[in-house]
C-alpha cells in the first residue's frame, strides 16, 4: 500500500491536512512533515510499534534516542524542566530555528511530558543522560506538533545512509510504502540539517554544523547583561563595574576573561554619546578598585535590545524607553534598585556620588541573583 500524500500550500489553507496528519501520529503512524531544514519523519512516542518501524527504517539501535520535535518553548521544558543558563540563551535566540540542543537529563522520570506514558516510552527520548531538542521554525512542522499533543520524536525522512530529503519527492524516492502520510509543501528553505549543539552547563561542543555555524552559535550563548540610564556617563557604566567584578568572582576569573567565559556586561544611554565618564564616578569606583576611566557614553540601540539576556534600568522612564525601542523586551526589562527610581546624581557633590554608587552596589548584588551563567 502506497503512503497517503497531502499536498499543502505552504502560504496557508492546511488545517484539515495538519488535522490528519496529527490523527495519523495519535493512531501509531508515521508521518513525513515538512522543516525549514530537511524533511523529517516523526512517531508518536506512545506507540512502541511506531517507534520501532522508524528505529527500523533509520537503522538505530535499541537503546539509541531519536530527537524530540516541539512546537512551543513550552513543550521542552516538558522533557528539561531546569535548562542552564546557556541552553535557556540558546532556546531564546534560536528558537524556533535550526539548532537542536543535546541538554541533561540525568531523571527521564523527572520529565513531565512523559508522566502518563509507559515506562518505554522514555527510551525513545532519553540516551545516557541527555535529550535532544528540536523546535522547527516552519508553520506546518510547528502546528502539527502543537496540535498532536502527544511527544513525537523524529528523525530526517530517509533510509540510513542517504541524503536528506529537502522535498516531497525525495521523500517519495526512498519511503513510499514505508510512511503512513506526507505532507507535501515543496522545498525546504535551507535544504540543509539542523546544527546539533551539545551543551553541558555552559560548555558547548557542536556536534554537527548544519545551517548555523560555530560562530553564531557561540554569539548566541553568551550571557549579555546590560545596563541602561540617560547620559551613560555615571549610573550605568558604574553598574556596569560593579556587575562585571561580581560576575567575574562568581566564575573564579578576572574582568577581562569574562568575554572568554562566555560573559558581556555592557552599558548604554537613552540619551548616551556625551563624552567620557563623570570624574566624581571615576573617583568613587577607583575608590573601590574599579577602573572606568576609559569609559565612553554611548547611546541606546535597538541591537543590542535585542541581543541583551538581561536589561538593568535606572527609571521606570528608561523602562518605557526600552520596551517602546523593542516592545518584546518586557519581559527581560528590570529595575535595578526594585522599590524606587535611582535618581540621576549629575552635577551633584561627590557625596552625592558615594551615595549612588552604594545603591548601585547594593542594586546589582541582589539582581545578579536572578542571572544564571
Amino acid at each position: 500500500m502506497g503512503t497517503e500524500i497531502i499536498r499543502v500550500d505552504p502560504a496557508g489553507g492546511s488545517q484539515e491536512a495538519i488535522a490528519r496528519a496529527a490523527d495519523v501520529l495519535r493512531s501509531g503512524g508515521l508521518v513525513a512533515f515538512p522543516t525549514e531544514t530537511v524533511y523529517g519523519l516523526g512517531a508518536s512516542v506512545a506507540h512502541a510499534r511506531a517507534v520501532d518501524r522508524l528505529r527500523e527504517l533509520k537503522a538505530r539501535p535499541a537503546n539509541k534516542a531519536f530527537t524530540v520535535h516541539v512546537g512551543s518553548m513550552e513543550a521542552a521544558l516538558g522533557f528539561v524542566p531546569d535548562p542552564t543558563g546557556t541552553a535557556r540563551r540558546l532556546m531564546r535566540k534560536a528558537w524556533p530555528g535550526p539548532l537542536t540542543l543535546v541538554l541533561d537529563a540525568p531523571d527521564p522520570a523527572a520529565a513531565p511530558a512523559l508522566r502518563d506514558l509507559e515506562a518505554e516510552a522514555a527510551t525513545a527520548v532519553f540516551y545516557e543522560g541527555t535529550v535532544g531538542l528540536r523546535y522547527p521554525d516552519d508553520a506546518l512542522a510547528e502546528a502539527l506538533l502543537r496540535v498532536v499533543t502527544v511527544p513525537v520524536v523524529a528523525a530526517s525522512a530517509n533510509r540510513a545512509g542517504q541524503a536528506p530529503p529537502s522535498c516531497g519527492d525525495d521523500v517519495l524516492r526512498e519511503l513510499n510504502g514505508h510512511v503512513d502520510l506526507l505532507l507535501d509543501a515543496g522545498r525546504s528553505r535551507y535544504a540543509k540539517p539542523s546544527t546539533i549543539v551539545r551543551v553541558r552547563e555552559s560548555r558547548l561542543q557542536v556536534l554537527r554544523e548544519g545551517v548555523l555555524d560555530a560562530r553564531v552559535i557561540a554569539r548566541m550563548a553568551t550571557l549579555r547583561v546590560l545596563f541602561v540610564c540617560t547620559g551613560n556617563t555615571c549610573r550605568s557604566p558604574m553598574a556596569a563595574g560593579f556587575a562585571g567584578r561580581m560576575l567575574a568572582d562568581r566564575l573564579g576569573c578576572s574582568e577581562r576573561d569574562l568575554p572568554d567565559r562566555g560573559v558581556q556586561v555592557a552599558s548604554a544611554g537613552t540619551a548616551g554619546g556625551l563624552g567620557k565618564a563623570n570624574d566624581h564616578a571615576v573617583e568613587v569606583m577607583a575608590s573601590r578598585g574599579i577602573d572606568i576611566s576609559g569609559h565612553q557614553s554611548a547611546a541606546l540601540t535597538v541591537e543590542q535590545v535585542h541581543q541583551a539576556d538581561h536589561i538593568f534600568v535606572m527609571t521606570e522612564a528608561h523602562r518605557r524607553h526600552v520596551e517602546d525601542m523593542v516592545s518584546s523586551a518586557s519581559l527581560r526589562v528590570t529595575m535595578l534598585l526594585a522599590d524606587r527610581d535611582l535618581e540621576d546624581p549629575i552635577g551633584g557633590s561627590r557625596e552625592e556620588y558615594e551615595a549612588c554608587a552604594q545603591a548601585i552596589e547594593k542594586g546589582v548584588a541582589a539582581r545578579l541573583q536572578e542571572v544564571v551563567i
